[in-house]
């Protein structure tokens, strides 16, 4: 029985195979429109040129070799016995359909690996794309998880992200509308927004229907534009109590049933700040204990 507060994406996993399911993630040598050129050359401000939240994987192999040694992995530090192959860095359906189909087959080619999640942006999405998808989340357990980071144009366009909300919007719908599992990204504390802002995007989510959510934590990592100005004493990351606190407000005002596949994350080798992050299962552990302390749960707001 789960006895968080909130519907952890882990339940769901155990619920579908009967045990516990680790993702791997994997590069699929993908780039980005954001840096390509065909959108901008910079990327995020939050990204570097090895793409975000890329590190741990075991690049310069082919997708199954990289799913091996990452089965490898989790087989001795969880004893795992069933995988999803996870396609995180950059964005994972810039390619031609004939590519990315070879490229998902290949990873659903490994024993064990029983599905696929594959993270992308809204822009690298066109009709042929989305229905290609839609096969592979009839074949196996499919999710597509797509970036948001905040719902404000206007913080949107501070970080360099080269799409607006209303194109954000389109892809969720089409998405939504071939009945794909969608998983959303947010970051809490980019540049500028307020608390009140940050908290305006549970109801966005709601509205728009989507099966997941993945809450991050802005980090400042080596060799991102974010680095630069945090440097330069320009950005302001939150202390570990007000991103918990932040973090609570957040699950308060979402809707009970979607399933949370993350809270925070400890921005890996890369890291620079905030550095209480590095000790991620603390930082989890405390909003679990604030979650009781207020005797909430997610949804608790829409409730009353």
């Amino acid at each position: 029985m789960n006895e968080k507060r909130y519907n952890p994406f882990s339940e769901e996993l155990k619920r579908q195979f009967g045990c516990r399911v680790h993702r791997i993630s994997i590069d699929g040598g993908f780039t980005c429109p954001n840096r390509d050129g065909s959108v901008g050359t910079a990327g995020c401000i939050f990204c570097s040129d090895r793409g975000s939240g890329s590190f741990g994987i075991a690049r310069g192999m082919s997708i199954a070799g990289q799913l091996e040694h990452g089965k490898e992995v989790m087989t001795r530090k969880y004893k795992s016995k069933k995988f999803i192959a996870y396609f995180q860095p950059y964005s994972n359906t810039y390619a031609p359909v004939e590519r990315l189909r070879e490229l998902y087959d290949e990873a659903l080619s490994v024993p064990e690996v029983v599905g696929l999640i594959v993270g992308t942006r809204p822009d690298c999405l066109p009709p042929e794309t989305l229905d290609l998808l839609k096969e592979y989340d009839k074949k196996t357990y499919f999710w597509l998880e797509l970036g948001l980071q905040s719902p404000h144009d206007r913080t949107l366009e501070r970080i360099g992200r080269g799409h607006d909300f209303g194109a954000f919007r389109a892809a969720v719908e089409s998405v939504k509308s071939r009945g794909i599992r969608l998983c959303v990204h947010v970051i809490l504390g980019l540049p500028g927004e307020s608390r009140e802002e940050m908290l305006q995007t549970p109801a966005i989510l709601n509205d728009l229907g989507v099966d997941g959510v993945k809450i991050h934590l802005l980090h400042v990592n080596r060799d991102t534009r974010l680095a630069g100005l945090y440097e330069k004493g320009e950005i302001c990351l939150p202390e570990k109590a007000e991103y918990v606190e932040l973090v609570c407000d957040f699950l308060e005002r979402l809707k009970p049933e979607i399933f949370i596949q993350r809270l925070t994350g400890d921005g890996g080798k890369d890291l620079i700040a905030p550095r209480w992050s590095a000790a991620k299962f603390e930082v989890l552990n405390t909003i679990d204990d604030e979650l009781e302390r207020r005797g909430s749960r997610q949804g608790s707001l829409l409730q009353r």
